[in-house]
C-alpha cells in the first residue's frame, strides 16, 4: 500500500478491525518512511451487474456515484457518515442478493430513498429532487406534503 503523503509504499498495519457485516477490513497503516498515519479499507470484490441508467445506457455499478449523491444530499446535516455509508453497504449487499445481471438505477434510487427517509428528512428531499428529476416546484410540494403526513 503506498502512503498518501510521501508515496513509499513501506508501511505497517497498526490495526485492523472487520466490519459488522464482515464484508470490509478497516486498517489503521503508518508509514515507515515518514510516519504519518492513514487508514485503508478492503473490500471484497465481486463482479457486480450492470447498472442501465435511465437513457438506456449500461455501465458498471460505482459505489462512489452512490456515495457522493449521498455526500451531497447529506451536505451540512447531523447525518454521520457510518449512516452513508451503511447505506452503500447495504446497496451493495441487495445488489449482490438479487442475483441479477443488470439492475435498473431507478431501482436503486428508490432503495436508497427508502433508507434516506428513515435517516434524515432534508437529505431525503434534496437526493429525491436529484433522482426523482422534479419537472416543477408542485411535484416537489406533493413530495414534501406526502413525508409531512408519514411524519405527523
Amino acid at each position: 500500500m503506498k502512503c498518501p503523503f510521501c508515496f513509499n509504499s513501506d508501511d505497517k498495519v497498526a490495526d485492523s478491525r472487520v466490519s459488522k457485516d464482515g464484508r470490509s477490513t478497516r486498517r489503521k497503516r503508518q508509514c515507515n518512511v515518514c510516519g504519518k498515519r492513514f487508514t485503508t479499507i478492503e473490500t471484497i470484490v465481486v463482479s457486480s451487474p450492470l447498472i442501465i441508467k435511465k437513457d438506456g445506457r449500461r455501465e458498471s455499478f460505482d459505489r462512489q456515484k452512490i456515495l457522493n449523491g449521498l455526500i451531497k444530499a447529506c451536505e451540512k446535516r447531523q447525518v454521520p457518515y457510518q449512516n452513508i455509508e451503511e447505506i452503500i453497504q447495504s446497496v451493495e449487499k441487495w445488489i449482490e442478493e438479487t442475483n441479477l445481471k443488470e439492475v435498473k438505477s431507478d431501482d436503486i434510487g428508490k432503495f436508497v430513498l427508502g433508507k434516506l427517509k428513515n435517516i434524515d428528512a432534508i437529505s431525503y428531499v434534496r437526493f429525491a429532487s436529484v433522482y426523482l428529476s422534479f419537472k416543477d416546484i408542485n411535484e416537489l410540494y406533493e413530495n414534501v406534503s406526502e413525508l409531512i403526513k408519514k411524519q405527523s
